[in-house]
């Protein structure tokens, strides 16, 4: 099933492909995915998923983790080692902190738990193509990331660097810096932090997430007045500000 709604400008729109084998799910997220301006192919399974994307090349893919004949995270390791950097977004089930940290590890470029509001998942889908590079790897799958004024995050050993110096970050501060600089640019919201840090299963406050950013601040020797890095968005959330680009960890 697809549709071909065009850009004002005469273009054509960007085409998602959502898999989930939910026929609710699909009932109500093609049509409203359509009249946000994008063209939809939708997949009942992970198999077919995999054959439409190739056959297509969508703008952006919304997998369901739970699928079968390959689940959402299957189709999207399979996409990584064909070397397909489309854009993912998982949708999750709703307190699966594990789930979600794999997800992101394995190349997710984001997630969204269920049950979600379909605009939350238009503003995901628009936020990754974005983030989209046209020039490799989009920043969700370098092994790498590596930011202006000598900053540099290992992924894979969760290590990080300003210039020669081999900073300590707590792992929920690593895992916040690597969050916002894989969103560079974007207004994450301290909800959505907070959810990305702990999860549903834990009772703790927006106040957590502030705590942390202060920690990175601190190793960062970053003011907060004149931010180099991690920019506060008042009463929203933060965003980070200096550019990111991805590269491999062997360099």
């Amino acid at each position: 099933m697809t549709s071909q709604p065009t850009t004002g400008n005469g273009g054509t729109s960007p085409l998602v492909l959502v898999a989930d084998d939910e026929p609710d799910v699909l009932g109500a997220v093609v049509p409203f995915l359509e009249r946000s301006g994008f063209r939809v192919i939708a997949a009942s399974d992970g198999m077919l998923a995999l054959d439409e994307i190739r056959r297509h090349r969508p703008d952006a893919c919304v997998l369901d983790v739970l699928m079968p004949g390959a689940d959402g995270r299957e189709v999207l390791r399979t996409l990584r080692r064909e070397e397909n950097w489309v854009p993912v977004v998982l949708l999750t089930q709703v307190g699966e902190a594990v789930e979600r940290a794999m997800a992101l590890e394995e190349g997710a470029d984001d997630y969204l738990n269920k049950p979600f509001d379909p605009h939350e998942l238009v503003a995901r889908v628009r936020a990754v193509l974005r983030r989209t590079r046209n020039d490799g790897p989009p920043l969700a799958t370098a092994t790498m990331l590596l930011s202006t004024f000598g900053l540099r995050l290992d992924r894979v050993g969760r290590r990080a660097w300003l210039g020669e110096r081999e900073l300590v970050i707590t792992p929920k501060g690593f895992t916040l810096l690597e969050y916002l600089m894989v969103h560079q640019g974007e207004l994450v919201e301290r909800a959505r932090l907070l959810e990305v840090l702990w999860g549903f299963d834990d009772v703790v406050g927006t106040r957590a997430v502030d705590s942390r950013v202060a920690e990175l601040r601190r190793v960062l020797g970053e003011d907060a007045s004149e931010p180099r890095w991690i920019a506060t968005v008042p009463g929203r959330g933060y965003r980070f500000v200096a550019e990111v680009r991805g590269a491999d960890a062997q360099r």
